[in-house]
């Protein structure tokens, strides 16, 4: 093992990320929230285990070493998360809330019923108390009329609250989590017109007006869809794009073009380096006697920090800013810019500003595919450093390039996507064959040149060559979607397996030597538990207003619209291609699991068999006279959260009990101080006492 150690020096620093990850990573899965003396003790850890790492260092001890400074990564890495969470403790609504509504516009976009949504800061409720209120809300709009929403402007109108919700199945995607890291303490919708309040003020949200008049620029010179891509492309606007063309990009595997992600990033701030570069080379003086790659990369990085401003700084978008920065300061320092250590370095700075992100689908797909990138090209790059630009030059080579590119990405992100989204595009590579180039060649700079050209009014041409590269990309997702059998479906893996798959492919890419090839073997464990998984037979809504029940032909479900949100995501999980309304067709009355909806039919359910489980979507106790059976109502489900039930195994899990008590699902953990205040209170009442006498 000591021998094992030292052949990896030089290979170590793609690892820090990976144990500060683990660390992450371990504190999300932690059933109790750390107090604040554990949270003071874990920096206390770190820094000891530190020590102990400088000290064995010093006596040559290299196994002690590693393993001293991997614990003091992970007790680093739960430290950071556990201050995250602390740090954006906001309000949470405690029920469910029908009244005025007001606030500032900081966000607006599109909710899966394609409503225009709105988030507001700055937010009064009735008679609520500021201290109580939520810092933020989201609201979607079904009324039609009204004032047209401007960002920064403070609106008004009347509408339905509730708290975040939680999984809709124990273990599922939590909600409430998502939402207590962006200081989202409600949600919500109206049927009022909305009415505007305040206009925007003059300095606030100037970021947020110019993203959304960039984004209406491109709307109106571009039409329909068109304008909707280019706009969500540029400036982060999704607000216009149809539901249709949502999914038809989704299942051809082309969703990650409207994410402003790395793709975009570098294809953009690649097109401003080698033209920087190139413009200056035109000067033999120039060329001779100034860095011009340094110049070209600061220019670029320039034209990087403007993009993440206009685009909205999403946290896709803050990492893809991060993992370019990184390469083009590398780039400035005349180092080698892709590299793992540079990836290792972005991923630690993501994790280091948003330890949350670990979880996110995006984080874990982006970083999946550079590494595999960086790595695959590495090893195709001869020892020597001689053909640095293989696998060739001239149009084949890029063929070439283009096709390993897309086919290693495609296969380092097919396991996340599939776990985190229960589907596999079949035809995802010949989509990103057909698409990714017009995006990197024609979309981009056009993009870029229109908007330099837009304070001339000279915009229409480049406009106009970019619309024509948008219409090429839909068209490829329609023709892709199309296709016979283009949409598979998985069923979500057990919680274990993703993190041994992913574990076990970072071994293979960051090990040097030859025993990296034992990482295959956690990556084929993962893919056997994951083909083994289990559903569960019967799932309970957390609102007790939908029910399902696996059969023979798929899982049924008790009603046909309401709770749609809940119905997708259960089939989705499932890895079943039905919509609600066919699940709904496979329900069969007189099972051993009945559904009663309203007080009217809740009031009619008679007594029942012992084995018969009864939910209800209103209070048992106020409309039910059903007796000898196991009842689910809102009063119990309030405490349990969503329900599962293992038949065979005679289990029921709830979602309760995976989440355990943390502060995105517990209020009186929200409404606790943070770590620094929790020990000045405590200061403050030991002087006190000290003041006033041992009485």
């Amino acid at each position: 093992m000591r021998q094992a150690l030292l052949a990896q020096r030089g290979h170590m620093f793609p690892w820090v990320p990976v144990f500060l990850g683990l660390g992450i990573g371990w504190y999300f899965t932690l059933r109790q929230e750390p107090g604040p003396e554990l949270r003071l003790a874990l920096p206390v850890l770190t820094v000891v285990l530190s020590g102990l790492a400088w000290g064995a260092s010093r006596r040559d001890r290299p196994l002690l070493q590693a393993g001293f400074v991997a614990l003091a990564l992970i007790a680093g890495g739960m430290w950071l998360a556990a201050e995250r969470a602390a740090r954006v403790s906001a309000p949470v609504l405690g029920y469910r809330y029908y009244g005025p509504v007001e606030g500032r516009i900081i966000g607006m976009d599109r909710s899966a019923s394609d409503a225009l949504r709105l988030t507001l800061d700055q937010v009064r409720l009735g008679r609520m108390a500021p201290a109580r209120t939520p810092a933020r809300v989201r609201i979607s709009l079904h009324g039609d009329g009204g004032t047209v929403p401007r960002p920064g402007q403070r609106v008004m109108t009347t509408g339905h609250l509730s708290p975040p919700g939680g999984p809709v199945e124990p273990g599922g995607f939590d909600f409430r989590r998502h939402a207590w890291f962006q200081k989202l303490g409600a949600v919500g919708y109206t049927r009022i017109p909305l009415l505007g309040v305040a206009p925007p003020e003059p300095g606030a949200a100037r970021i947020f007006r110019a993203r959304m008049a960039l984004a209406e620029a491109f709307r109106q010179a571009l039409p329909g869809e068109t304008g909707a891509f280019a706009a969500a492309i540029t400036a982060g606007d999704r607000s216009g794009m149809g539901q249709e063309t949502l999914q038809a990009l989704r299942v051809a595997n082309l969703a990650h073009l409207l994410a402003i992600s790395g793709l975009h990033m570098g294809l953009l701030t690649g097109f401003v380096f080698l033209s920087l570069r190139r413009l200056l080379a035109v000067s033999e003086r120039l060329a001779l006697h100034l860095p011009l790659r340094s110049i070209a990369a600061a220019g670029a990085l320039v034209v990087a920090v403007i993009y993440l401003g206009l685009s909205g700084g999403s946290i896709a978008t803050e990492r893809a800013f991060v993992m370019v920065a990184v390469v083009l300061v590398a780039a400035m320092a005349l180092r080698r810019a892709l590299t793992l250590r540079a990836v290792a370095l972005a991923a630690l700075v993501v994790l280091g500003l948003r330890p949350e992100a670990l979880l996110s689908p995006g984080f874990q797909m982006s970083f999946a595919a550079t590494l595999a990138l960086v790595w695959i090209f590495s090893l195709m790059t001869p020892k020597d450093g001689q053909g640095a630009g293989w696998p060739g030059r001239g149009w084949r080579g890029r063929v070439l390039t283009l096709v390993i590119s897309s086919a290693v990405a495609g296969a380092a992100t097919a396991p996340v996507a599939a776990a985190q989204f229960n589907q596999l595009a079949h035809y995802g590579l010949l989509a990103n064959l057909l698409s990714v180039p017009v995006m990197g060649t024609l979309v981009m700079p056009a993009a870029l040149v229109s908007v330099l050209l837009m304070p001339l009014g000279l915009e229409a041409l480049p406009m106009t060559l970019m619309g024509w590269g948008l219409d090429w990309i839909l068209a490829v997702a329609r023709f892709t979607a199309g296709l016979e059998g283009a949409r598979g479906t998985v069923p979500s893996p057990p919680p274990v397996a993703l993190p041994m798959l992913c574990l076990g492919g970072l071994f293979v890419i960051l090990w040097a030597g030859r025993a990296r090839w034992l990482g295959v073997a956690p990556v084929a464990l993962a893919l056997i538990l994951w083909q083994g998984t289990t559903r569960p037979d019967i799932l309970i809504a957390e609102t007790g207003g939908l029910v399902g029940v696996m059969t023979p032909e798929g899982r049924a479900l008790s009603r046909e619209r309401s709770e749609s949100f809940t119905a997708r995501v259960w089939l989705e999980n499932d890895g079943d291609k039905a919509q609600q309304l066919e699940a709904a067709g496979r329900w069969q009355a007189g099972t051993a699991i009945r559904h009663a909806t309203g007080k009217r039919a809740a009031g009619a359910a008679g007594p029942c068999e012992e084995a018969e489980i009864l939910v209800l979507n209103v209070e048992a106790a106020l409309a039910s006279r059903a007796t000898g059976c196991e009842i689910y109502d809102p009063a119990r489900l309030r405490r349990t959260g969503a329900v599962a039930i293992y038949l065979d195994k005679q289990l029921v899990v709830t979602a309760s009990e995976t989440d355990g008590t943390r502060y995105w699902n517990s209020p009186e953990l929200s409404r606790s101080p943070g770590l620094w205040a929790s020990l000045g209170q405590r200061l403050s009442r030991s002087d006190l006492t000290a003041a006033r006498g041992p009485e």
